[in-house]
């Protein structure tokens, strides 16, 4: 089982490359224990930033350290970077073409006990509505990895959100291609796709498995950039199996399923079901806890999927 999270990796990662790049910084908003930064902050004293609360600020300073040939990387809680710092992010990294990485750390749900403050269930909707912002979840350790070398070389402005426990793995090992805005076939199915980002990639993984066992023939795909969104990957699961699913920890307005439905809408029409956190605030509770009130799990998946072949059936 692993017990690596994202957060983790991702500063293992930037330690290992800050030796031979020393334009990569790391900036925290007092959150350096929070997004597992203290090791870098240590390595690399002059290559990181503590700003304070004060997320407005953070990306301020980033951008203007992108103007002088650096790379930073923000990382501060999700649900406090996407939301205080949103006209920073629109105008001083977006509009402005600077190549700043925002990583909003404890995304989604993680901080579930302490409620609607702390989640960040709407960040993926306004984020992929601001003109030149890539948007990026990573689904394991192993993709995080993979994402953050990308990043590094990327240039431009990147909204990621990550967790804050680790993850079951998706990937068996790191040994693969990451490619910012194509998206990655977990398993191939012929009746039905599930399309998945972030940690609810293991909901639909585990998901086929049940569906397999019905007789079903389910698609898996890990949308790991929602933008750009892999429209081609989408047009070719609606085509070929007739059925999406969209699974996310997200409002279900605006994000992951909002955007598979505008590319299905208009190239190729079929039933679909977007399953997400409702017009309402999300429970408080851990992770587990909220995933299974809103119907985020296997057996809810399972029974959705199963109740779209059916009805298609019974009109046929």
């Amino acid at each position: 089982m692993n017990t690596i999270p994202n957060r983790q990796v991702i500063c293992e990662t930037l330690l290992n490359l800050a030796e031979t790049d020393r334009d990569i910084m790391v900036l925290a908003s007092d959150s350096r224990g929070s997004a597992a930064m203290a090791p870098f902050a240590k390595a690399f004293p002059e290559q990181f930033v503590e700003v304070g609360i004060a997320e407005q600020n953070i990306v301020g300073i980033s951008a203007g350290l992108a103007h002088s040939g650096k790379k930073p990387f923000v990382t501060s809680p999700a649900c406090f970077l996407s939301m205080r710092s949103i006209e920073q992010i629109k105008v001083d990294v977006a509009y402005s073409g600077t190549n700043v990485k925002l990583v909003g750390i404890s995304g989604g749900v993680s901080y579930g006990a302490l409620g609607m403050s702390h989640h960040s269930v709407q960040d993926i909707a306004v984020a992929r509505a601001i003109p030149g912002l890539a948007v990026i979840l990573p689904a394991d350790r192993h993709e995080t990895k993979r994402m953050t070398e990308a990043l590094v070389e990327h240039h431009g402005g990147v909204y990621v959100r990550i967790g804050r426990n680790a993850v079951e793995d998706v990937y068996e090992s790191d040994d693969y291609e990451f490619v910012i805005g194509k998206a990655v076939t977990m398993h191939e199915g012929t009746d039905l796709t599930i399309i998945a980002a972030g940690e609810t990639v293991r909901v639909a993984l585990n998901t086929e498995k049940a569906l397999k066992e019905a007789g079903v023939s389910c698609r898996v795909i890990n949308m790991h950039t929602i933008k750009p969104l892999d429209e081609e990957a989408v047009i070719r699961a609606a085509r070929e199996t007739g059925h999406i699913i969209t699974v996310e920890e997200h409002s279900i307005f605006g994000g992951l399923g909002a955007a598979v439905a505008e590319v299905v809408v208009q190239h190729q029409p079929v039933p679909m079901r977007i399953l997400g956190i409702p017009d309402e605030p999300a429970i408080a509770g851990k992770t587990a806890e909220v995933f299974n009130h809103y119907g985020l799990t296997p057996d809810n998946l399972k029974r959705v999927a199963l109740e779209m072949i059916g009805k298609q059936v019974a009109e046929a």
